[in-house]
Formats: C-alpha cells, structure tokens, sequence
C-alpha cells in the first residue's frame, strides 16, 4: 500500500530512485510556487498601514519579548492587533499592545481596546465558581442536582459540579434550536438544559462543551448565590469590579466603541501558514469534521447564528450583551492576567481552594475533538518540562496560562482568528 502511494504520488508506475527523486522535486518546486503565491496574494489583501507597538515591560531582562512581540508584526504572523501581559513573582514585568482594533478603518490597537476572549471566558467562569466553592456554598464534588434538582431529569442526576467543569455533564450540544431570544432569556435556558437527553451515559466520557458550559455555569451560580445573580452581575460585582479589571461577561452597551473588530484569515494565508508550521495541520483535520456527521458539527451548528469559522457573526454587538460565560467574555490581555496572577498568589481564594483547582480530574480523549486533553475545575491542563503542570485555557489565539513552578501568570489576545 505504501509503495503504490508512493509511485501514484510521483506520477509513476515503477522505476528507480531517479524517477522518486525527479517527482520530489517537481513537487517540491510546485509547493514552493504555492507558498510565493499564497505570500504574496495574502500581503496584497492587507492595507499597509504603519507599524504600531506601544506598552513596555518592567526591567531590560524582559526586553525580548517586546522584542519579538514586535518581529510577529514584522513577520506577518500578526496581521491584525494583538495584547500580551505577563506577571512574574507576583508583579507585572510585560504589558504591550499593537497592530489595529479595525485595520479597514485604520483604527489602532489602544491601551484600553478590548476583544471577545472566546473560550478563554471559560477560565474566567471557573473562577466564579472557586470563589463560591472557597466561600463554602458550594463544592466540587456536590451532585448539581443538590443546587438544582430539575437538572436531573433523563438520567443527569449523578452529574457533579466537577463533572460539568469537566465537560462529563454528556450536553456537549442541544438537539432543540437555540434562538437569539432563548439565548438572552435564562430561564429559557434553563429549562432546555433540564429537558435535553444526554449524549452519553454522564460521567463516563469528556467531550468539549462549547457552548453549553457556559449556562450550566450561570444556572449553578445563579442556584447558589445569596442574591441569586446571574454570572455576569456575580462577576462584575465580585471580581471586576473590586480588582478594577477591564472585562465583561454581557458588555454594557457603553462600552462597545473599545471593540476590535475580528476577521477571519484568508484561504492563501491559511496555505502559507500551514507549510510554514505543520503543527497547524490538525486544526484543518479539525475542520474537515465540521462537514461530516460528527459531534463536533453539532456542536458549532447550534447556536447556528454564533459563528467563528465560516462566518464570524461575534462581530454583532448585540451579541455581546449576552451573559454566556462560555464564549462571549469581553476583555484584555491585561485584565486577565492580573485576575489569574491574583489567583495564584492566593489573593482570590485560599491555599486550600487553589490546591483543589490544581488536581487534574479527567485526563483522556475528548470525544468531541478527538484530541487527548487533561480537565478539571473549567481548566485544561498541560505538562511543561521541569516546570510542573500548568493549568489553563486555550481559545484560538488566545490564552491565559498559570504556571505555579515558575511563578507566571500570561496572557495573549488577538482577533484574527
């Protein structure tokens, strides 16, 4: 099989090394011209517009990652605008920002520019969740049911909050369309959340909640809280607020001006990447699973009006006065990681709540990406070599990521996406 690959490859039959070499070649002169091609059409889709780094970085030591912030620009690698902040030992030693919030409109990345953090909202509603765990209301290991017994119908009652933090809760995706109008109505949400059947026997398989993740999580906020808050008020109030962070989870309409506009990156420069990086081959394997009858599919079809890869309807500013604690928190590189350095340096809850979120709860494949991922608490986990394990979460792009080993908090945020 491997041999008739090869010759179908090269365009022979049979033959000798000569004729393997001499096809290698015109496939390799045939790449070559698809990567000039792809560099060239992309670079002519842009507006040159002049470079715009601002920010800095607390000592010279850290010099070179303002450095080679600046070199992603020069590069092409950032084509848009981007944020990075960085806390080390507790102080912050980076924040830089550049590039544009809207390039069409030739409007710079600003100091005070937010973007939708996309999946990275998810780490942030984990945090909610610890403070109410640390504050005694609630526990990982507690049934959901404890809090809200109608979420047990059609066998969901042995699903425990770390369950649903893990993406075991097996409503990975709903079968009844979600509207706009059911999206903005909580308790529309919570009824669908009650009656939908799970995918799987729960608890027994983790596969990536997308979307519902986030209103699980304000259900069981809003189940808990003193005041019954939804996770938008309870965040606000508790953590953005009282830290003076710039970040939203259901943006004030006041507030929208500071977006940057997202945009989607073209088919050449999607070429041009790919043979630049192969590492990024997976993600278009995860793609071609949107076009078959996979979970994956599923899942990015409803809500069929929020969309990221085909369309990029985030854009809409209605949308982002929603209270989806999943994927619609609204904020900065700065923010974020000035809440996850006060995490880990115990400011937010105590040792004994911050060990717990540490403790990786699932560690296999994710039966909606089929990639191996480690969960727990609403975190991935991730191994770094002699630097103990990570936790943190990963959106297209951006990331916030606590390294306890090391003492680093980091935080990166674009748009392209």
């Amino acid at each position: 099989m491997e041999s008739a690959a090869r010759f179908s490859f090269y365009g022979e039959e049979g033959g000798g090394s000569k004729a393997v070499h001499m096809g290698a070649i015109r496939n390799g002169a045939l790449i070559a011209i698809v990567v000039a091609v792809a560099y060239f059409v992309n670079d002519k889709l842009y507006t040159h517009l002049q470079l715009h780094i601002d920010g800095g970085v607390s000592e010279v030591r850290f010099k070179p990652v303002l450095e080679a912030f600046r070199r992603n620009f020069e590069d092409g690698w950032e084509r848009e605008g981007a944020a990075l902040a960085v806390y080390y030992k507790g102080k912050k030693v980076v924040d830089v920002w550049g590039g544009y919030a809207d390039r069409q409109a030739a409007r710079k990345w600003q100091k005070d520019t937010l973007t939708v953090t996309f999946s990275t909202t998810k780490a942030v509603a984990a945090l909610c969740i610890a403070m109410l765990v640390d504050r005694g209301v609630l526990q990982y290991d507690d049934l959901v049911t404890k809090h809200w017994p109608e979420f047990g119908r059609h066998g969901k009652g042995n699903v425990t909050v770390q369950m649903a933090l893990s993406h075991m809760a097996a409503l990975a995706y709903i079968d009844e369309p979600i509207t706009e109008q059911m999206a903005s109505d909580h308790s529309a949400m919570k009824r669908l959340l009650e009656n939908e059947i799970p995918k799987w026997p729960p608890g027994t398989k983790s596969g990536y909640h997308a979307y519902t993740y986030g209103w699980i999580v304000d259900q069981l906020v809003r189940a808990v809280d003193q005041r019954k808050r939804g996770i938008g008020q309870f965040f606000s109030e508790e953590i953005a607020q009282k830290l003076d962070v710039d970040y939203f989870i259901g943006l004030p309409k006041e507030q929208q001006y500071r977006v940057a506009r997202m945009s989607l990156p073209t088919v050449m420069g999607s070429i041009g990447e790919l043979v630049t990086d192969t590492g990024v081959i997976k993600y278009f394997f995860t793609y071609i699973m949107l076009f078959k009858k996979t979970m994956l599919a599923k899942v990015h079809d409803n809500p069929e009006w929020l969309q990221a890869v085909f369309h990029l309807t985030f854009n809409n500013p209605d949308y982002h006065r929603l209270e989806q604690p999943a994927v619609l928190g609204i904020g900065n590189a700065r923010s974020l990681a000035k809440m996850f350095n006060m995490l880990s340096s115990g400011q937010l809850v105590g040792g004994t709540t911050l060990q717990k979120m540490k403790k990786i709860y699932v560690n296999e494949t994710d039966v909606v990406l089929h990639d191996r991922l480690a969960k727990g608490n609403g975190f991935f986990y991730f191994d770094v070599n002699r630097a103990g394990v990570c936790f943190i979460q990963i959106s297209l792009f951006k990331a916030v990521v606590l390294n306890g080993f090391i003492e680093m908090v980091w935080c990166y945020t674009v748009f392209l996406i």
